[in-house]
């Protein structure tokens, strides 16, 4: 018996683009993609940045010989380091200076007592003696001035000094910082920069490599837009030929068929 199969088939032109795109995406997928050439990656640090870093231990703990040198000139004796080298000098040549004048007015009081007719005498003596007395305070006091000026200087300068250590101790640890901020900063920038590089040009390895792909999808949606769009444009009928055992299947019917008929003809009526 005969089998008649109706098939609906696309247009020729949607079979022969459907094969040629399947045979296209097996081509294009069977390699394995090597995806290390846009793998994420982040840009190595500049040397600025490196420079940064390394001036950081020399930051650390920069104020701690201002402080040392700061504690030398505070105590009892730190005005010994800023005392004139001079002033021995300033203080000898006042006090020779003194004398010599305490000498003339000594000898003021004896042509006093000549004029007045007590030279060598009592009164002359206790003259001398008291001028002499006197004299010697006032050179006293003069050289405890000398002295006391001296060593206030040398106390003001001392202190000076001090002060000047202390800002220095957070100045220095001040421009550390500053410096290690601006070699960061710049680092920064220029490693931003290498890293945005770094991007763009993973960006194309990655556009270049999924760009077979991307087309191919761009194809496949197309061709499904097409499969969806055109109906059957023709129809076709296939009868295949019997098989051995259906035409002796077929054979044994009719000879059933023309055996019963045979025997209803040679019943009696």
């Amino acid at each position: 018996m005969a089998l008649t199969q109706t098939q609906t088939l696309p247009a020729p032109f949607l079979t022969d683009i459907t094969k040629d795109y399947a045979t296209r995406l097996g081509a294009t997928t069977a390699p394995a993609l090597d995806t290390s050439q846009f793998a994420p990656g982040v840009a190595p640090q500049d040397p600025y940045q490196t420079e940064a870093y390394g001036r950081v231990p020399g930051g650390i703990g920069s104020y701690q010989p201002y402080i040392t040198q700061a504690g030398a000139y505070s105590g009892p004796t730190a005005y010994q380091d800023f005392m004139s080298p001079y002033q021995q000098d300033v203080i000898d040549t006042s006090l020779a200076e003194f004398d010599k004048q305490a000498a003339k007015r000594m000898t003021g009081i004896g042509q006093l007592a000549a004029q007045s007719g007590n030279l060598g005498g009592g009164r002359e003596g206790v003259m001398r003696s008291e001028y002499q007395s006197q004299s010697d305070l006032n050179r006293a006091q003069l050289q405890a001035q000398l002295l006391q000026g001296g060593f206030g200087q040398a106390q003001g300068l001392a202190g000076q000094a001090f002060g000047q250590q202390q800002g220095l101790a957070g100045l220095v640890p001040q421009l550390y910082g500053q410096d290690t901020a601006a070699y960061g900063a710049a680092g920064a920038g220029q490693q931003a920069f290498a890293q945005a590089e770094a991007d763009a040009a993973r960006e194309a390895a990655r556009m270049e490599a999924y760009e077979p792909y991307e087309r191919l999808g761009y194809l496949g949606t197309g061709i499904t837009g097409m499969l969806g769009g055109y109906p059957g444009q023709y129809q076709s009928q296939i009868t295949p030929n019997p098989s051995p055992l259906q035409s002796a299947l077929g054979i044994g019917t009719g000879l059933a068929g023309m055996w019963g008929a045979y025997q209803d003809f040679m019943r009696p009526k």
